[in-house]
Parts: C-alpha cells; sequence; structure tokens
C-alpha cells in the first residue's frame, strides 16, 4: 500500500482502521508509514485490514498470492469499534441516553 496509489491519506486510513480493530487505535503517523511501506502492521492489524480490504493477508505482506490477492469472502459484519470507544469515553449520564436512543430507534426497526 503506497500512499501515492491507495488513494488514502493516513488520517483516512487511520480512522477507518479504528473503526474495525477491536484494539487499541493507531495514530495518523502509523498509517503514514503503512502507506508509505516504511512499517507492516502487526499480524492482527494485518487480519483486520485483509478483512476490510477483502484480500488475502499474505498479499498485504508479501505482495503475492493469486489474482491481485482477491478472497472470495462472505460478507461481514461491520462493527464500529471507535464509536465504542467514543461512547464508553462519555461520564455515564450521557451512556444512558446513548442506550435509551439506541433502544428507541431499535423499536422502529420492528
Amino acid at each position: 500500500m503506497r500512499a501515492g496509489k491507495s488513494g488514502y491519506r493516513p488520517t483516512d486510513l487511520a480512522r477507518e482502521f479504528n473503526r474495525r480493530y477491536a484494539g487499541g487505535p493507531i495514530s495518523m503517523h502509523a498509517a503514514r508509514k503503512w502507506l508509505l511501506g516504511e512499517a507492516i502492521p502487526a499480524q492482527d492489524k494485518l487480519l483486520t485490514l485483509a478483512n476490510w480490504l477483502q484480500v488475502a493477508p499474505e498479499w498485504l505482506r508479501f505482495g503475492q498470492a493469486g489474482e491481485h490477492g482477491l478472497v472470495a469472502r462472505e460478507p461481514q459484519p461491520s462493527f464500529d469499534y471507535q464509536l465504542m470507544r467514543d461512547i464508553a469515553a462519555l461520564p455515564e449520564a450521557r451512556q444512558r441516553i446513548v442506550r435509551l436512543l439506541v433502544k428507541e430507534l431499535a423499536g422502529l426497526e420492528d
């Protein structure tokens, strides 16, 4: 993934990656190093990237595997980990409001 060819800016990559990664968020600086090929993500991060981009992890790491490394995968349900971290950082009273809002919205979808 090179910054000039990927179409991603480090801020975009960091934001979108952090939405999908259950662990601690990455910085814009780390994303920039990935895009420029100056650093290789740790295996758990590489797997998150591969799932997100729907490519083989080996292709991301080594650049070789089948036809562009594309793999047939069932769509994975998206879970926004960054949203959950943001909600967890709210004071307890505001977390209760978020819970009530989610219950209310879920009731509308029945």
